[in-house]
């Protein structure tokens, strides 16, 4: 992975799908350690974590994450989750975040030179081209090491740079059983 001290870096990082990347992996993220990563490879311009919330709910499991974030030098873009009735009667969570991360990743385009994106959604694709053409490097972070991979195969082969999650264990994971912030 090819970082520059003077290179301006956005780190965005699609909430729903890490936390998915991370159970399969059962792999806990530290977002302090992650932040001071990027940090420590360029100037991090902004880093965003994106994730929908249910609104009704008296108490979200994702709320005191989103706090700490929001204190701790992440931007926080959150949306209220739509509960919706399938077919079969099973409520089922709508909370797709995809617009707005490509819509906020190609506004910051004109300011970065290199935007790591956090996610292995085959959607994000025609954005990273997009970013591409206007000169970004494109890093994508998620794993080819889940059954099924996480990393979707058209956004590997679009990115500039892929990063495998597990291969960043120790520079982001939280230690078993170690106390920490949370997420």
């Amino acid at each position: 992975m090819a970082f520059y001290p003077d290179e301006r870096i956005a780190l965005f990082i699609d909430g729903s799908n890490l936390y998915s990347t991370a159970k399969h992996l059962d792999f806990d993220i530290d977002y302090g350690r992650l932040l001071e990563f990027f940090k420590n490879k360029g100037r991090l311009i902004r880093a965003n974590y994106y994730t929908a919330l249910i609104e009704e709910d008296d108490f979200s499991p994702i709320r005191p994450l989103i706090d700490w974030l929001a204190y701790n030098g992440y931007h926080a873009i959150t949306k209220p989750a739509k509960a919706q009735i399938d077919r079969d009667g099973r409520k089922r969570i709508k909370g797709d975040m995809d617009p707005e991360i490509i819509v906020d990743m190609l506004t910051i385009a004109p300011h970065i030179d290199h935007l790591v994106l956090v996610s292995g959604d085959g959607d994000f694709r025609s954005a990273v081209e997009a970013l591409q053409r206007q000169g970004v490097r494109v890093t994508v972070i998620s794993t080819m090491k889940s059954k099924p991979p996480m990393m979707a195969d058209e956004l590997r082969r679009q990115c500039d740079d892929f990063l495998d999650i597990m291969d960043m264990d120790k520079l982001i994971g939280r230690p078993k059983g170690g106390e920490a912030e949370p997420g």
